[in-house]
């Protein structure tokens, strides 16, 4: 009986024995090194997350991996280039000197006011008309440091080198509208007048009355809703979101053909000749009453852009 009880403890110890060693012979890291590897691996998602967000890097126009220079060009201030096309009569004879913005998609060949206008009556209203590729478009340079007022200086510095004197006029078109008010706001001083056509519109204006703006807003495709959405409250992930298949990328950067009138659908035609050229280089408010003549026009179709809030 005793001996029965001596083996029960022995076999006892021997569990315990063997639970002991097992448990010393387990690694356990410092806590110390465990929360530098956590932050280390944090540290590396949001490198990849920043790297993922950001566009390429443009290739510039005449540098060795770059597109060749075809067009004129002026040399700007601050050593970038900015090219132009010139439209209509002489300037040194011309009556009505306009500087032409172009939109999203855009560049310096598609001055619609240039276009639309008849021969005759830009050589009796005697109409000038020059167009350019605004920062990063066709063969501009891009602007790293762009700001809503770069934009309204770069043009300033436009018209001072092509000398089209003191005062001239600027319109904007579609998204070039956003740089007629740059316009409006820095170089008032220097504008005839100013005209926006069919212009983008920014739904969060408090200009805009409320039921206004939510009815126009939910007119458009709920794919540009959310594109919308994410310029405004994350304008950093406005590249990523757009060129990844995953999310629903604005109508307009991805070509969607169901937010253009019968007649736009008829002109695409003739723009795919030239969309390489638009991308070639890889692109990547408040204002005072103006002292002169403004004109809004928003067109009478637009699957894009309310027209109620272009009237408004």
């Amino acid at each position: 009986m005793a001996g029965g009880v001596n083996r029960k403890i022995s076999t006892a110890s021997a569990r315990s024995h063997t639970r002991k060693a097992k448990q010393n012979s387990s690694y356990k890291l410092p806590s110390g090194m465990l929360k530098r590897a956590v932050v280390l691996f944090f540290v590396g998602i949001l490198a990849w997350a920043y790297k993922a967000t950001q566009p390429p890097p443009p290739k510039i126009c005449g540098s060795p991996d770059g597109p060749p220079v075809t067009a004129a060009r002026i040399k700007l201030s601050d050593g970038r280039h900015l090219a132009y096309k010139e439209h209509g009569v002489p300037k040194e004879t011309a009556n009505y000197k306009i500087v032409f913005v172009h939109g999203f998609d855009s560049c310096r060949h598609d001055a619609v006011v240039a276009k639309i206008l008849s021969p005759e009556i830009v050589e009796e209203l005697r109409i000038y008309v020059v167009s350019f590729d605004r920062p990063g478009y066709g063969e501009s340079d891009p602007n790293p440091k762009r700001t809503v007022k770069s934009m309204a200086l770069d043009i300033e510095e436009l018209a001072d080198q092509l000398g089209l004197g003191s005062k001239f006029y600027v319109i904007g078109f579609s998204m070039g509208g956003q740089v007629l008010w740059s316009c409006l706001k820095y170089i008032p001083h220097r504008l005839t007048g100013a005209g926006l056509l069919a212009p983008v519109i920014n739904y969060w204006w408090p200009g805009f009355p409320e039921n206004l703006s939510s009815e126009a807003y939910y007119q458009q495709l709920p794919q540009d809703q959310w594109a919308v959405r994410v310029a405004h409250y994350t304008p950093w992930l406005t590249h990523w979101w757009n060129t990844k298949k995953w999310f629903p990328a604005s109508s307009i950067a991805s070509l969607n053909l169901d937010i253009l009138s019968s007649q736009d659908k008829e002109l695409m035609a003739k723009r795919s000749e030239r969309k390489k050229y638009v991308w070639s280089n890889g692109t990547f408010i408040t204002t005072s009453s103006p002292p002169f003549s403004q004109v809004c026009d928003g067109g009478e179709v637009s699957g894009s852009i309310p027209m109620e809030c272009m009237s408004y």
